[in-house]
């Protein structure tokens, strides 16, 4: 795993020099007063992303429901909340870490906020976000980015990095094992066990992670692949996998590639299940955008994206997130609405003020239900808890993207197997023939 000790003496003083610019360096913040006078009685929670990407934008979008419907009930402490943002630009800079660190100082030195929300952009620059919140004593609540190295640090030392806490997604290990638990559990629903990768580059480190993990489980790895993000015709990525003997097909296929790849996999009636992520295929009108022919693919998914109740917040935050933007939630947008709406609001009410260490408490001890979450809790090193089988803690009750596979154009659950059971689902093999021809 990862630790602090990966930094160098060169990096550690670049990281300086760039907080120490920051730190004199003014600009405009984007504000959202949410129906009340801006004045120093407001809670001001800060937003510091990309705002001009897909991503950033559903962030921004999240803590501004979030806020107008707390508000909406009188508040907190008697305080209403403030949203206030910079633009991180990490996109537009082509990952500029010195423009991202100045975003987030000004955010707490000009803009004044009490509380930062933050995608993180990418691991230099949340490595950046953590000196610079470490130095302002302010708490930084981060909803993606998911490398180990940002809680092992926590772990580290924690008296300088306990500002520090991760909302929306696990860090990397616990990802590689969500995924292969998944793969385990395919393995059970089909009885197959020949694995094939397809994976866009991004994730490259995270394929070969599997790789070696699967080998453990007495998995058969047959092939790996990874392809270009404009490619539309997956017709030779397909052949290659079939002829290597694949049984399970586990892509990781971003963007709107996935619709050409979905659609290659049902008119060639490919002898693999599909089980993966294919990321716009959770999308609720992906069935009409792939006229029916994403029958019987498993994708991942955000229960709250696809509308399935998985707590009693659910299906509420997608609708209100509907109704407020005219457009369907993500995974993004639904991590930073909870982080204010829920996390956030019960760990200030438990602590009575927004004194910074009062409030850090109050997060170690935080247990609520969430959109995405039945019981969200943080890890000791102020992660996400994920749930583990067993009875104590049973995976549908913890932070979970589960695998969904779509049914006669309906999404239901098939993992965790506890899921499937409760949602009275049932898993099912494409109508062609295949290898569970085979099958007992």
């Amino acid at each position: 795993m990862s630790n602090l000790k990966a930094l160098t003496k060169i990096q550690s003083i670049i990281l300086i020099a760039i907080i120490v610019v920051a730190l004199v360096i003014g600009g405009a913040a984007y504000v959202i007063l949410s129906g009340q006078d801006q004045s120093s009685e407001t809670i001001k929670i800060g937003v510091c992303t990309d705002l001009e990407t897909t991503t950033g934008d559903a962030i921004w979008q999240g803590v501004v429901l979030a806020i107008e419907q707390v508000n909406a009930e009188g508040g907190v402490l008697g305080r209403k909340f403030e949203i206030v943002g910079e633009d991180s630009d990490f996109a537009t800079t082509m990952g500029d870490i010195n423009f991202a660190s100045n975003a987030l100082t000004r955010l707490i030195t000009v803009d004044k906020a009490d509380f930062i929300i933050a995608s993180g952009d990418a691991p230099p620059a949340a490595i950046s976000y953590q000196e610079i919140v470490a130095i302002h004593k302010k708490i930084l609540l981060m909803t993606s980015v998911s490398d180990d190295v940002l809680t092992q640090r926590v772990l580290d030392d924690y008296s300088k990095y306990k500002y520090f806490f991760r909302t929306g997604i696990p860090n990397s290990t616990s990802g590689v094992d969500g995924i292969t638990e998944s793969i385990v559990t395919c393995r059970e629903l089909t009885g197959l066990n020949k694995v094939a990768f397809l994976y866009h580059g991004v994730v490259s480190d995270l394929t070969s992670s599997l790789v070696d993990t699967l080998d453990d489980y007495g998995f058969d790895v047959v092939h790996t692949q990874q392809v270009m993000y404009d490619v539309v015709d997956f017709s030779s990525c397909f052949a290659q996998a079939e002829a290597a003997g694949a049984e399970i097909l586990y892509p990781f296929i971003f963007g709107e590639s996935g619709i050409y790849f979905v659609k290659e996999y049902y008119d060639r009636q490919s002898p693999m299940v599909m089980w993966g992520m294919v990321s716009i295929g959770s999308t609720n009108d992906f069935w009409q955008i792939t006229d029916g022919k994403c029958e019987h693919i498993t994708n991942n998914g955000y229960p709250v994206v696809i509308g399935y109740p998985l707590t009693s917040k659910t299906v509420a935050t997608r609708e209100a997130y509907i109704e407020r933007w005219g457009e369907e939630i993500s995974g993004s947008a639904a991590a930073a609405y909870d982080t204010v709406r829920f996390i956030l609001v019960d760990a200030i009410e438990r602590a009575g003020t927004i004194e910074t260490d009062a409030v850090i408490e109050a997060l170690e001890e935080t247990e609520v239900e969430t959109s995405l979450a039945r019981r969200f809790l943080f890890t000791s090193s102020h992660d996400v808890m994920i749930g583990e089988a067993g009875p104590n803690r049973p995976t549908e009750d913890y932070f979970l993207v589960a695998m969904f596979q779509w049914q006669d154009g309906v999404q239901v659950p098939v993992c965790p197997i506890e899921l499937m059971e409760e949602a009275g689902a049932t898993y099912l093999f494409p109508p062609w023939s295949g290898p569970w021809d085979n099958l007992d």
